[in-house]
């Protein structure tokens, strides 16, 4: 299907303000890196998301679906098809004791609303820089605290453009893991089951965690977040840092002087920078302690050189 007809019907389908043509994703994401989409779309229904996700499964396009981009490498050469932001979807509601999100909101002022409305579950979240889709995605967690712990459900769309319900058993959520990414699905709503608890208490945790977060990680430069999963018996950071691996650069990306497990844009690096740097420190790291580091971070779009 040629690109003007794939606009043509998209015009047809959702309004015309959502779609965007060639837009430059280094826009939305924390790296600062990225080519161009060939259509980025910002529903701001589920329903629209439904059609969107229908009319490309029918069609054969690709679609890809992107939050905040807080954990992600896109390459210069772009992604083809559909780039679906869920951005717009960031509403927060609440009732009682539970919270409902879309899955374009922040993951950290659920955290805070939770906080607003002194409900405890969620302050291990309070500075994880994700949305709530992304957070689903890959069961988001931090200091003790993931996802699966106080997930209640959430509501998804599937390759055909299904609205489907998935429990917290049935997300199957696991280690920086989740039936999202293996099923390819898109969250577009989570609702989390939470506990009346105590202001200054969570406050007080909240607050604790923050600073914690600030005196240990790189947060003056761009970066992906934490790069790599956690091996087996292992902290990636430390492994890192016994690698003498610190500092060391490879075109605009270093790996923090700060925390070993964060790699930081210092100076105008490129998603091949990153890829580079990460390949080395996998390879230097499986040479000197014989353990394999796996990428946390999503690393998708074309190289450069594949774009035609």
């Amino acid at each position: 299907m040629l690109k003007d007809d794939i606009l043509t019907k998209l015009k047809e389908i959702v309004p015309t303000e959502i779609i965007r043509v060639d837009e430059p994703l280094k826009r939305y994401t924390y790296t600062e890196t990225g080519g161009e989409a060939d259509f980025y779309l910002s529903p701001t229904t589920s329903e629209q998301v439904q059609q969107i996700v229908r009319f490309a499964y029918e069609n054969d396009i690709p679609v890809t679906y992107l939050g905040n981009g807080s954990n992600i490498i896109i390459r210069e050469g772009g992604i083809r098809g559909i780039v679906l932001s869920l951005l717009s979807l960031d509403y927060i509601d609440v009732s009682d004791s539970s919270i409902i999100a879309g899955s374009g909101a922040a993951i950290i002022d659920v955290s805070r609303t939770a906080r607003d409305h002194v409900l405890t579950g969620l302050e291990f979240a309070c500075g994880i820089p994700g949305s709530i889709g992304g957070a689903v995605f890959m069961n988001a967690g931090a200091y003790g605290g993931e996802v699966k712990d106080c997930i209640d459900y959430a509501l998804c769309v599937n390759e055909k453009g299904e609205l489907l319900t998935y429990t917290n058993n049935e997300l199957e959520l696991d280690y920086r893991n989740s039936i999202v990414q293996e099923n390819h699905l898109v969250v577009v709503e989570a609702a989390f089951t939470l506990t009346p608890g105590d202001l200054d208490d969570i406050q007080a945790k909240m607050d604790d965690l923050t600073e914690r977060r600030e005196s240990k990680q790189p947060l003056e430069h761009p970066s992906c977040g934490s790069v790599f999963q956690r091996p087996p018996g292992h902290f990636a950071g430390k492994l890192i840092q016994d690698s003498d691996l610190q500092g060391h650069r490879i075109g605009g990306v270093e790996v923090s002087k700060k925390h070993a497990g964060f790699m930081v844009n210092v100076d105008g690096g490129s998603a091949t920078d990153y890829e580079d740097l990460i390949h080395h420190v996998q390879n230097v790291v499986k040479e000197k302690f014989d353990v394999d580091l796996h990428p946390e971070v999503r690393i998708i779009g074309e190289h450069p050189q594949e774009r035609h």
